[in-house]
């Protein structure tokens, strides 16, 4: 990541980019948060080190470079590790702008460069805009959707605490991506106008996910368990490797088989036949406390429970659903069934246009298959 500081009327403001097109500024301060080379020799940072630095020399603009090396691997990556070896699929970019950009970047913004506020280029927008002196914090600040709902990353922004947000500046989040583009080009910066977007876990790159996961998880070999049968119609190298709703190419089997259930300590992995199986979908599942940006919903202080809608996949639509809290937990029960609810990943609440928060998610409710249903059902690919 690279940083950039400018000067605004009252404020010193500290700008994170990404080496990508979405954000660039004055003096710049690249952050490091992998170093670990690939079979090839090459770091994933390697190539945006190389961009940051040359759109500090087209801008004429200094350069410097934070390593948050030790910190990442503390706060983010050894939580993956461990996830999956628990049978559980985590989000590191979730953990990364919590942990990471939104608490160690800011605290460096702050503490080396005297900033009373950072800017970065995600596509998302706060109820204050630029107007950081107008917060009254007492009401605090409201998390908003970006004006391009294609690149809307709220969802990775569901863990910000409301501190970090009032101290908060997102300038993409009311233009296009390709506006964004354009404005880039017309700066000079066409070659970062036209780079290629990275996809994916940032420290795994263009690698295979087994090939990289064998490097910090030892593989313990497993029987594949057909939900209907009960009966071991295959082998798995380990639980780490899969996640619910993946497909299984499983030797022998004309029918497409996907996961739907990871047992670790059994080392079983329980598949379905069909992609729309009802053993892959649920309608309830049980959470962590929840992390509320701003403050939680009226409702939780009347009655403990809210009303919102719902994901749990950066790209898919919403769908309703309803929260029910007591002290140590979140019971959601959602307006439809919806496939491959998956235990680690984060479940992401919005109200209208603003993103109110998100909690993790634990266990997952019976299915459809162990309520009975035996019939399969027609999904929208956008809920799945």
């Amino acid at each position: 990541m690279q940083i950039f500081s400018f000067k605004m009327n009252i404020k010193r403001v500290v700008c994170g980019i990404s080496g990508g097109v979405d954000s660039y500024d004055v003096v710049g301060l690249f952050m490091k948060n992998w170093d670990i080379r690939d079979e090839k020799g090459k770091c994933s940072s390697d190539e945006e080190l190389e961009d940051a630095a040359w759109v500090c020399k087209t801008l004429n603009i200094p350069f410097h470079e934070v390593n948050f090396v030790k910190e990442y691997w503390n706060e983010v990556f050894s939580d993956f590790i461990k996830d999956y070896s628990s049978g559980i699929t985590p989000n590191p970019d979730i953990l990364c702008n919590r942990n990471v950009k939104f608490k160690h970047f800011l605290n460096y913004a702050i503490s080396k460069f005297g900033a009373q506020a950072i800017a970065t280029g995600h596509y998302a927008q706060t109820s204050v805009g630029y107007d950081l002196d107008t917060i009254d914090p007492r009401i605090g600040v409201s998390l908003l959707c970006s004006k391009d709902k294609e690149k809307d990353q709220t969802f990775f922004l569901s863990q910000i605490t409301q501190s970090a947000l009032q101290k908060t500046i997102f300038p993409v989040g009311d233009l296009l991506k390709s506006e964004v583009k354009q404005i880039a080009s017309q700066a000079g910066l066409e070659r970062i106008a036209k780079k290629r977007e990275s996809m994916g876990i940032c420290f795994i790159g263009t690698r295979n996910f087994h090939n990289f996961i064998e490097e910090y998880i030892e593989p313990k070999e497993g029987p594949f368990i057909d939900v209907e049968t009960g009966k071991q119609i295959g082998s798995h190298k380990g639980t780490h490797y899969w996640t619910i709703g993946q497909r299984c190419h499983i030797g022998g089997k004309h029918a497409a088989y996907f996961v739907c259930e990871v047992r670790p300590y059994s080392k079983e992995v329980i598949v379905a036949p069909g992609y729309d199986h009802p053993a892959l979908f649920s309608e309830a599942f049980r959470t962590d406390p929840c992390h509320w940006i701003q403050a939680p919903p009226q409702s939780v202080h009347q009655s403990k429970s809210f009303e919102a809608e719902f994901r749990f996949q950066h790209k898919h639509r919403l769908i309703g659903c309803s929260g029910y809290l007591d002290d140590r937990f979140c019971v959601v029960k959602l307006s439809m069934p919806m496939r491959a609810i998956t235990p680690g990943q984060y479940a992401v609440f919005y109200k209208d246009n603003v993103c109110l928060g998100s909690s993790r998610i634990l266990e997952i409710g019976p299915s459809r298959f162990d309520l009975g249903v035996t019939e399969k059902i027609q999904f929208p690919k956008d809920l799945s």
